[in-house]
């Protein structure tokens, strides 16, 4: 199943680091169920409805491509671990969104 992004959030680690994600209502709502269960401290939505762009569809199409669709109530909270390359088009989301 391919998913489309349009939203940015920041999920905290249980350690207390924060990372940003492109996501979506779904996953969202995976993000707070995990949030809910432990597997994530928490989870916040900094920017909803965010621009298309190529650097948004490269980061789409790289998870589509490698992850797997987890259902709500998932058993863990899979963070999508991204070489360099598309953690550069990730930064400039959040810059393009004056997040970064």
């Amino acid at each position: 199943m391919n998913q489309t992004f349009n939203l940015i959030e920041e999920i905290t680690r249980n350690d207390g680091t924060v990372y940003y994600e492109l996501g979506n209502i779904s996953e969202n709502s995976r993000a707070e169920y995990a949030a809910d269960h432990g597997f994530i401290k928490e989870v916040r939505i900094l920017k909803m409805n965010i621009p298309r762009s190529s650097h948004v569809e490269k980061v789409e199409k790289f998870i589509n491509e490698n992850f797997e669709y987890l259902p709500l109530d998932a058993d863990h909270f899979e963070e999508w671990v991204k070489p360099d390359e598309i953690q550069a088009a990730m930064k400039q989301i959040l810059l393009d969104n004056k997040l970064g």
